[in-house]
């Protein structure tokens, strides 16, 4: 069984991060390219390889405007966290000629999933979401603040980011691990990260970070998917993540309202 984590650009001019996990959630390499071709090459799949793929990337858009039921339906319990998606519909010009990570996944010969019909393909892409992954699976009453927007520093940038490689470390103990100290592209990564000096260079390092949550989410699919909550349907496109614990708070202290998703 292959594990692959894609934090995918929009385009091809943008970094792209990949990670691929052995089967006991031991991190094999994690590389940052650009291109379609370089994301498969870095993904390294076998044409028929078991596998299955997080994308954090929308991988099926349909609707014209607006978000997607499974945007909508995210946003109703992650918002409150500032862990909502940004809408995606067929009226941006990045949608218009259809998804990339719908493109990536068609050729990869990767299945969307969930299909619909209860079916477990041999090849399985999964759009995944970091921010609400990160917030459910550690417990946070927000989002950590380490992409770049206005007002944020290097400084800031650098700290939460290296919060969030702390966190993912911590998953060593977790009932379903995840392997990274001591792996020579690891310990690298965190070291990028510690001496950047610039915010190119986290940038380039956040896509890598967001690539191995993403491939821990893929890799919960496999081994744990009860502990996940799938937002959407196969019809219009999905989202699966950790399930949001139903104690956690935002924050402000205001408690969302929670929608069901589907398990």
């Amino acid at each position: 069984m292959r594990v692959v984590g894609v934090d995918l650009a929009w385009g091809e001019r943008n970094p792209t991060g990949v990670a691929r996990l052995d089967d006991e959630g031991g991190l094999l390499d994690v590389a940052s390219v650009r291109t379609d071709a370089e994301v498969a090459s870095a993904a390294a799949i076998a044409a028929d390889e078991e596998c299955v793929v997080g994308i954090d990337a929308p991988l099926l858009v349909t609707n014209p405007t607006g978000n997607r039921p499974a945007e909508t339906a995210l946003n109703r319990d992650f918002r409150a966290f500032q862990a909502g998606a940004h809408p995606s519909n067929t009226g941006l010009a990045v949608f218009a000629a259809g998804p990339r990570g719908g493109r990536l996944a068609h050729a990869l010969g990767l299945v969307p999933w969930p299909t619909g019909d209860g079916a477990t393909p041999r090849r399985r892409a999964v759009e995944v979401y970091p921010h609400a992954a990160s917030v459910a699976l550690f417990r946070l009453p927000r989002t950590l603040k380490y992409k770049q927007k206005q007002g944020r520093d290097l400084d800031l940038l650098r700290s939460e980011l290296l919060r969030l490689t702390t966190l993912l470390e911590g998953l060593e103990d977790a009932a379903v691990p995840l392997r990274l100290r001591g792996r020579d592209c690891w310990e690298g990564l965190v070291g990028a990260v510690t001496s950047a000096s610039r915010k190119s260079h986290l940038r380039l390092a956040e896509d890598q970070v967001d690539a191995v949550l993403c491939a821990y989410v893929a890799l919960l699919v496999v081994r744990a998917p009860h502990t996940l909550t799938t937002y959407g349907d196969p019809a219009t496109g999905c989202v699966v993540t950790p399930t949001l614990p139903e104690d956690l708070e935002p924050e402000r202290g205001h408690r969302p309202a929670r929608r069901n998703g589907h398990r």
